[in-house]
């Protein structure tokens, strides 16, 4: 069974920012923005890329959730977080893609598997859809996307650039 990223506002706004949105839309896996996530996004500035991709073909990858669930609700994690989380909530084959840090330690608690922006990058990196991920590092750095050096490095390291 193909593999299910359920991806939040953060790396949408990131992805799009530097014009690579086409790395969550990969061939291995499914997408699903929830909608939670669509309305986050759709409050922002009318030309950003994210609320323009989700307007536009990225529409058919909004999907409807259930209620929270209560446990990841007592976290008090924004809308966006807790309806990525409540999606993958015991389902195997599923990845939340988020980087928001108190919504990944909520997911570590839940036992839910998840990515950041960089893995994704990385990813496709690996997956040889880019050529190089530095620079794409770079331009997220250039539009406030704020990564630790240690992280980038052990990143880039992994993928010897």
């Amino acid at each position: 069974m193909a593999e299910t990223w359920v991806v939040n506002a953060s790396p949408l706004i990131a992805l799009g920012a530097i014009g690579q949105l086409a790395l969550l839309t990969a061939e291995d896996h499914a997408l699903i923005v929830p909608a939670g996530v669509a309305q986050e996004i759709a409050q922002g500035p009318p030309d950003d890329a994210a609320r323009l991709w989700l307007a536009g073909p990225g529409t058919g990858f909004i999907a409807p959730v259930a209620p929270l669930d209560l446990q990841i609700a007592a976290w008090d994690l924004g809308l966006g977080e807790s309806h990525v989380l409540t999606r993958c909530l015991g389902q195997s084959s599923v990845r939340a893609v988020l980087d928001d840090r108190a919504a990944r330690r909520c997911a570590k608690a839940m036992a839910i598997p998840c990515l950041g922006t960089l893995a994704v990058i990385a990813l496709a990196r690996k997956q040889g859809r880019i050529p190089a991920a530095a620079p794409l590092f770079d331009a997220l750095d250039r539009r406030g996307f704020r990564v630790g050096r240690e992280v980038r490095r052990a990143v880039l390291d992994q993928l010897g650039e």
